[in-house]
């Protein structure tokens, strides 16, 4: 007969047995242990979002040396921590309690927050501290490998997509989370107060990333304490407790002589890969894109694209929603297409049109002087106005029109709805694919995908949009998703369910 999980959100189909106080307590625990993987990976995006916004004048007040580029190795630490580890962990869980790796990982993520609000405190090479601590929080971050292969062996088929969509939706909250915890404490100001004997200074900078350790010791205390190993076959049947018991054995034996179709799984990384890279390419060309096309000063540019990405977030979460019933009603394969080509919409908006050219950057050559930006912000050269518009240093501006709000704001739209059921759907997908096998290290390997695409994007955005401007930028991430669409479509007919490839249950 068929029960709801406590939300009302995700069915679980239970056999005539399964009416019992044993069996409903073994539901309930299951449950809470998932819920707790929600929590988890919820805390992994507060991790990386709560001090994005302040690294920068973190970096320049613990260390004047640092320009620019190296902001740019900062950024990428966490996804390079992320990248190495998730294999790891991913490995380890598949031999022992997943509660050990998370623990450890978590423990790694807290560690390094403390590390990150003492990197003031060295004489030198305050910057290499700093760089060292991110790393770190993207090292302990790997654990998002465990959260979802946990999740896709404690859930049957029928409740993986809405459970899968569940998680999205907690990152999506850290995501928007994160920089609201930032901005509140930033009224603590540069300064703060000192805690002497700790000798630790508590201020905007600081603050978040010790509020993000104590988040990662809650998180400690609620997987060693609440958290159960549960595993439950495709029908939703338990199967197992404890990943390393001789029972498992017993459990696949007749699942060991059938393989994983290699192919599937390939192509669901590729996918992966290109969904996480168009989003990496989206976030980090927002603000100069828009500081180039509508002369928005840095803190205008800051504020509005602040606002536009906190609505995006709240956008995600209700796609998040919708999409567990449109895959419920057309399937995972459909909607994942879907979402595919209205990212496509998206980047086709922003191809710049028409006869209106952006605002150039050159008011203050025409008077001789030099126009440059302190680490302040400050300006000199006429040193009372922030210079606007696109850079004459970018020749494109100059033959390449501006791109309207109305088309920007529309791109967002679209995109804010594409990107995260591309995202759902490529992972909901993949664990289909592994069915009941010990998916820790392919969910690994799927992590460090996207963290590679993380990696690259705004290397790639960054060089191309300089070099040659939004034509070719957003016309060469038009032909990526073309090429993703054509490889889901020539392996449309694979990107199925374990027990649907080996004939159990019928699609």
């Amino acid at each position: 007969m068929s029960h709801l999980d406590p939300d009302g959100s995700t069915p679980l189909l239970r056999d005539d047995a399964s009416s019992d106080d044993s069996q409903d307590e073994d539901y309930r625990g299951r449950w809470r242990s998932i819920r707790v993987m929600y929590f988890t990976m919820f805390l992994s995006s507060v991790g990386f979002t709560i001090v994005i916004t302040s690294l920068w004048p973190y970096l320049q007040k613990v260390d004047s040396s640092s320009d620019a580029s190296f902001l740019g190795w900062m950024v990428a630490a966490y996804s390079l921590g992320q990248m190495v580890a998730s294999p790891l962990f991913g490995l380890w869980s598949n031999h022992r309690p997943r509660r050990e790796p998370l623990a450890c990982s978590i423990f790694i993520n807290l560690a390094a927050n403390i590390y990150y609000a003492y990197a003031y405190l060295p004489k030198t090479n305050n910057k290499y501290h700093m760089l060292i601590s991110r790393a770190l929080v993207g090292f302990g971050a790997g654990n998002v490998a465990v959260v979802r292969s946990y999740v896709a062996g404690a859930t049957s088929l029928e409740e993986r997509t809405g459970a899968m969509a569940n998680m999205s939706a907690c990152q999506a909250l850290g995501f928007i989370f994160g920089p609201a915890l930032q901005a509140c404490l930033s009224f603590i100001g540069e300064n703060g107060v000192t805690v002497k004997f700790l000798d630790l200074q508590l201020n905007m900078y600081t603050t978040p990333a010790l509020l993000a350790a104590v988040f990662g010791l809650i998180n400690i205390l609620l997987v060693l304490l609440v958290l159960k190993e549960h595993r439950v076959n495709e029908d939703g049947k338990h199967t197992r407790s404890i990943n390393y018991t001789s029972e498992e054995t017993v459990d696949i034996v007749d699942e060991s002589v059938e393989t994983i179709d290699q192919v599937a799984v390939v192509t669901s990384n590729v996918l992966f890969f290109i969904v996480m890279f168009i989003f990496a390419v989206f976030e980090t060309i927002a603000t100069p894109l828009s500081m180039d096309m509508f002369a928005w000063t840095r803190k205008e540019a800051v504020l509005y694209n602040g606002i536009i990405m906190v609505g995006i977030g709240f956008q995600s979460i209700l796609v998040f929603i919708l999409v567990k019933a449109a895959a419920s009603r057309f399937g995972d394969r459909p909607v994942l297409l879907a979402g595919f080509g209205i990212v496509f919409c998206g980047f086709i908006i922003l191809l710049p049109w028409g006869n209106h050219f952006p605002k150039i950057q050159w008011a203050d050559l025409k008077n001789n002087s030099l126009v440059s930006q302190m680490s302040e912000g400050t300006l000199v050269g006429n040193g009372t106005v922030e210079p606007t518009g696109c850079p004459y240093e970018q020749t494109w501006c100059q033959t390449t029109p501006a791109i309207y709000l109305a088309q920007y704001i529309s791109s967002d739209i679209l995109i804010g709805v594409g990107y995260p059921a591309c995202n759902v759907m490529s992972y909901t997908l993949y664990s289909k694919v592994l069915g009941p096998k010990p998916q820790g290290v392919y969910m690994g390997w799927l992590t460090a995908s996207g963290s590679g695409a993380r990696t690259l994007g705004p290397i790639f955005v960054s060089h191309v949009y300089t070099l040659l401007g939004p034509r070719w930028a957003f016309g060469l991430i038009c032909g990526m998703v073309v090429l993703g669409v054509i490889l889901l479509l020539s392996a449309y007919h694979r990107l199925i369910a374990f027990s649907v490839r080996h004939g159990r249950i019928v699609e």
